[in-house]
C-alpha cells in the first residue's frame, strides 16, 4: 500500500511535534544559560544545553531516515 504524500501519518506528526517542543526547550536552555550567574547554575545550564541539542539532532536524523519534510522554520 502506497503512502499518500498529502496525508501526514502518525510518526510524521509525532516527529514534527517533538521537533517543535525541542526547539522551544533549546531556546529556553539558551536563555537560562544567558542569565545564569552562579557557577552551579552555569554548569547545570551547559548540561541542559548539551542534552537538548543531542535530542534535537536525534530527532532530525530520525526525520531524515523517515523521509519527513521539515518546514524551514523548524530548522
Amino acid at each position: 500500500m502506497k503512502k499518500r504524500k498529502t496525508s501526514v501519518n502518525y510518526e510524521e506528526k509525532y516527529l514534527l511535534s517533538e521537533l517543535k517542543s525541542t526547539r522551544n526547550a533549546l531556546a529556553a536552555a539558551y536563555s537560562n544559560f544567558d542569565y545564569a550567574l552562579d557557577p552551579y547554575l552555569i554548569d547545570s545550564s551547559i548540561y541542559e544545553l548539551n542534552s537538548v541539542q543531542k535530542r534535537y539532532m536525534f530527532l532530525l536524523e530520525r526525520a531524515k531516515e523517515s523521509n519527513v519534510e521539515i518546514p524551514a522554520e523548524m530548522l
